[in-house]
């Protein structure tokens, strides 16, 4: 399954990682230098959470980011799903 977000769509982004050397300037030092950069991936935050969906009578496991928790603590679970189900997801 892949690590996205079902309510905002999160998904992991590429990035760099950099290794400096050398002494910064403050320090009396020629200044700081990149040695190495490497490719890296910056994971969302996600959660596999239940839910009582009282519309329905029943739970519903969706895997969502720290800040879709947030979303469904705001406009509401009844409207999340309304929504998620518009764009075809099934749930």
């Amino acid at each position: 399954m892949a690590k996205v977000c079902q309510v905002t769509g999160k998904k992991p982004v590429s990035g760099r990682s950099y290794v400096y050397r050398g002494i910064a300037k403050k320090k009396k030092g020629i200044g700081l230098n990149i040695t190495g950069i490497t490719k890296r991936r910056f994971q969302p935050n996600l959660i596999k959470k239940r839910f009582w969906f009282s519309e329905e009578k029943r739970f519903i496991t969706i895997k969502l980011s720290a800040k879709a928790m947030r979303t469904i603590d705001k406009k509401g679970l009844a409207t999340i799903v309304r929504q998620m189900r518009a764009q075809g997801q099934k749930i």
